[in-house]
């Protein structure tokens, strides 16, 4: 009897790619806020006024950790 073999991975596989995906989106979320946390605590109070952010608001987002 002839076996045939399929190119789609094996679940198990396939499980760990889509967690290894699931974990690379992640990552690049947190450096996003990283980066755009950065660039908010570098804006001078004319700048957030015109971007319509209040101090209040800019310091409660600087406030959270980088994975929120």
């Amino acid at each position: 009897m002839e076996r045939i073999l399929s190119d789609s991975p094996a679940p198990f596989e396939q499980s760990y790619n889509d967690s290894l995906a699931r974990l690379r989106g992640t990552v690049k979320r947190w450096q996003l806020n990283i980066r755009t946390r950065r660039q908010l605590a570098q804006l001078d109070p004319h700048q957030l006024a015109d971007a319509g952010i209040s101090p209040g608001e800019r310091l409660a987002e600087l406030e959270k950790p980088f994975w929120r």
